[in-house]
């Protein structure tokens, strides 16, 4: 780029997740290249983050679905501006409708450029389809690039691109396999998971749709069979307003006959060593995902992965370890795949799905839309 950018991201909020982590990523990397990073969100526990790396904030509670949301308007209008700003990108779908509307009150020639990412397989309908509405319309992967371009068929084409998340490497560094360090480490915070058995993995948020039930059954079968060791670490599971999800899941445990094998334990901020603890990473996601960085993790740091072949996982899983996939939702395979991948894991994958390949991508995408 040959002069210096303002371009403002707008989502609900800074608490967690991919789509706050892309923001901070792209933030951080604009201030980088000597640009001027805004966000907008009514804030969180990763403003601080967002801060420390350059980059401004304003507090609007754009995300609230009500509305006297839409008071916000002359706010980012004023916003837009008083900064003079180049682009605005869109991330959310109540944001984005703040957004245009803001925007369209623009004289024409004082509008911003408009970028819209379509972060998740959103259910089909008009307010969804405002997210397919910016000059530039970025899909995760191709799984949502196919999913907008078949539920949003007037969508221009030439307007997708498609840039993938990506993964900082040095942050999911190669570990040796096994690494009996990591194992003793976590088997010491969670007893459960002690023992010479295999240990599966399985990463996600204390909702049905993560799979949980679909871990506890496949590890109940390789107790029966070839790995009466096996363990069962979920991550994640245990969380604040989900005890009656638990508790179900606990007693579908004890029934398996495995409660004394799986640990249900709160999010871990250590995920690397987490995958290098383990010998299998499940993504069983019920519901098919807009792209599964855990499977790009666990592969960098050289672990296999067992997943089911839909959506953005099954794209990865397609492209990089092919033998980790399975049909939806087919017991019967998912076991014997997961006994085959801990027999002979695959060797590990190059992964091209790096932090700085997609902020590279998302920049220059920036700099064609500010010509």
């Amino acid at each position: 780029m040959n002069r210096r950018l303002t371009v403002v991201q707008l989502l609900p909020a800074l608490e967690s997740g991919g789509v706050e982590r892309s923001t901070l990523e792209i933030a951080a990397a604009l201030v980088a290249a000597g640009h001027r990073a805004i966000v907008v969100s009514a804030g969180g526990r990763l403003l601080p983050t967002l801060l420390e790396s350059g980059a401004e904030h304003v507090a609007l509670d754009i995300g609230r679905k009500s509305p006297a949301s839409v008071r916000h308007v002359p706010a980012l209008r004023a916003l837009f501006r008083r900064e003079q700003v180049d682009i605005v990108h869109a991330r959310s779908r109540l944001p984005a409708w703040l957004g245009r509307m803001a925007l369209r009150a623009l004289p024409r020639a004082q509008r911003p450029h408009w970028v819209t990412t379509v972060h998740g397989l959103n259910t089909p309908g008009r307010y969804s389809a405002v997210m397919t509405s910016g000059e530039r319309v970025v899909c995760v992967s191709d799984t949502v690039r196919d999913y907008v371009l078949r539920h949003y068929p007037a969508t221009d084409p030439a307007r997708l691109r498609t840039i993938p998340r990506g993964i900082d490497p040095a942050q999911f560094p190669p570990r040796p396999h096994p690494d009996p360090a990591a194992r003793g480490r976590v088997a010491a915070a969670h007893p459960a998971l002690a023992g010479d058995g295999p240990l599966l993995l399985l990463p996600g948020r204390g909702t049905r749709l993560k799979g949980h039930a679909d871990a506890l059954q496949l590890l109940a079968g390789l107790r029966d069979g070839a790995f009466p060791e096996a363990r069962l670490w979920l991550p994640g599971a245990r969380e604040a307003g989900r005890e009656a999800y638990i508790a179900e899941l606990e007693t579908q445990a004890r029934a398996l006959g495995v409660d004394a094998a799986v640990a249900f334990t709160a999010p871990t901020s250590r995920m690397a060593e987490a995958y290098a603890a383990s010998d299998l990473v499940l993504q069983l996601s019920r519901k098919p995902e807009a792209f599964g960085r855990t499977v790009v993790e666990a592969l960098s740091v050289g672990r296999p992965v067992l997943g089911w072949a839909h959506g953005g996982v099954g794209e990865l899983l397609a492209r990089l370890q092919p033998q980790g996939a399975v049909a939806p939702f087919d017991a019967a395979a998912l076991a014997c795949t997961a006994a085959g991948l801990l027999r002979t894991p695959p060797p590990p994958a190059a992964i091209p799905f790096t932090l700085q390949a997609m902020q590279r991508q998302t920049l220059d995408m920036y700099a064609e839309l500010a010509g």
